[in-house]
């Protein structure tokens, strides 16, 4: 059995405790995107930790984790991660690596800060970590898979091939020093020898998987609305968030996929530039940012505080409806209960009229929030295991939710462990 977990939003919707839940029946995990630009927070019996490429399902040791080949492999940050975790007691995780992941290189990452500081007021708001860079290269070919490691001869010829651009642009674009091709060499043979434990053909491993009706969980990063094709273009991430491209991130038949997963948040966040129709500002944002998540809401990468709003019904709905959606987990809806009133966006207001469908950019920039006020239940909901246990504000918030994603919500998370669980 296939599944998939995802996020509806801008990413940051609580996707990794998910995850680290559904791991324990799980055999197999697999990140099938993204990079180390995004974080997954996961708090369990060994502490608290953000992972950026390590699959969710670390924690369990009777898990498989595989990088998948769609994801952007930054090799030192995964080494990194696996020691912090075994630092922290944590049984070192068992951990597989597609032979044809891209391998993120310390000039990705260069390029990135360049092109943001070259934009300047007009930057996306990146991360800085190589990531739009490293997909730019892929799909001109210039990229290097796993296994163009473990081939010096070839490796050397195409690093100079590489480096000819790659100088050029440096040279006369941002006028910043150049890249050794030596240097570059002596980089990517330390690359293989951190990574060469963990390689696999990815293909006859998932192959086999499948055949044997093995339980795998694909691992998504961000949101719907940071995928290139469907989200707030251009700012959005450089790899699918969606579960469609699971299929190809990590080798999986689509007709395998039988569980789509989406988690929604019960309120709004996003990092980085771009349409936030539902946000809000000042105290009343800085209020449910010090609340939100476990210790506040700022990125699991950057730190950076995360801008916040209501929940948005137009946003989440089109989330839910790109990823093909069979079932929601809904997150940090303990996070509300200090409210009186909640605030919930049901449409845009764009050019004098309502809308309910979520547009494309030009329209987004223009929209206004048409909010509808619920009652709070002024309450802390932290403990409570039982759905009709919670007060009936809490139900009613969540039942309002259910109707306008048109999906059902069968997971309701009320507390930042992954014991804060209600199945409804």
């Amino acid at each position: 059995m296939v599944k998939a977990i995802v996020g509806a939003n801008w990413g940051d919707e609580g996707k990794g405790k998910i995850t680290d839940m559904l791991a324990a029946d799980s055999d197999i995990v697999i990140r099938f995107q993204g990079g180390a630009n995004a974080g997954h927070t996961i708090i369990n019996e060994y502490g608290k930790f953000a992972l950026h490429l390590l699959p969710s399902g670390s924690f369990n040791k009777n898990v498989t984790n595989m990088i998948g080949n769609g994801v952007a492999l930054d090799i030192p940050e995964l080494i990194k991660e696996i020691n912090d975790v075994t630092a922290k007691g944590v049984p070192k995780p068992n951990i597989v690596v597609s032979e044809r992941a891209q391998v993120l290189l310390p000039y990705h990452r260069l390029f990135d800060q360049y092109e943001e500081e070259r934009l300047s007021d007009r930057q996306f708001g990146s991360t800085k970590s190589g990531i739009a860079p490293f997909f730019s290269d892929k799909f001109s070919k210039i990229g290097f898979q796993v296994w163009e490691l473990f081939e010096p001869e070839r490796l050397k010829e195409k690093i100079k091939n590489v480096l000819e651009v790659k100088n050029l642009l440096l040279e006369h674009v941002y006028h910043k020093p150049l890249i050794d091709a030596d240097e570059l060499f002596n980089t990517m043979m330390e690359y293989a020898e951190m990574i060469k434990p963990y390689v696999i053909d990815s293909v006859t491993f998932i192959h086999n998987a499948v055949k044997e009706g093995k339980n795998i969980l694909l691992e998504g990063q961000l949101g719907s609305l940071k995928d290139p094709d469907f989200g707030i273009y251009p700012f959005t991430t450089s790899s699918s968030t969606l579960a469609g491209y699971g299929a190809v991130g990590a080798g999986i038949p689509p007709y395998e996929i039988k569980e789509i997963i989406t988690v929604v948040k019960a309120y709004s966040s996003a990092v980085g530039a771009g349409a936030f129709v539902s946000e809000i500002f000042g105290e009343e944002a800085d209020e449910l940012r010090r609340r939100g998540g476990d210790g506040g809401e700022f990125g699991a990468t950057t730190g950076r505080p995360r801008r916040m709003g209501w929940f948005d019904c137009v946003a989440s709905r089109y989330g839910c409806r790109v990823q093909g959606t069979t079932q929601v987990a809904f997150t940090v809806l303990d996070v509300l209960g200090y409210l009186d009133e909640i605030p919930v966006c049901v449409g845009y207001e764009v050019d004098g009229e309502v809308i309910r469908d979520f547009p494309t950019t030009a329209k987004l920039d223009k929209a206004k929030p048409v909010l509808k006020v619920l009652p709070g239940w002024k309450s802390d909901i932290r403990g409570i295991k039982k759905y009709e246990d919670l007060p009936e504000n809490c139900r009613k918030y969540i039942e309002f939710v259910e109707k306008e994603l048109e999906v059902p919500i069968k997971i309701v998370s009320n507390g930042p462990s992954k014991e804060d669980i209600i199945l409804k």
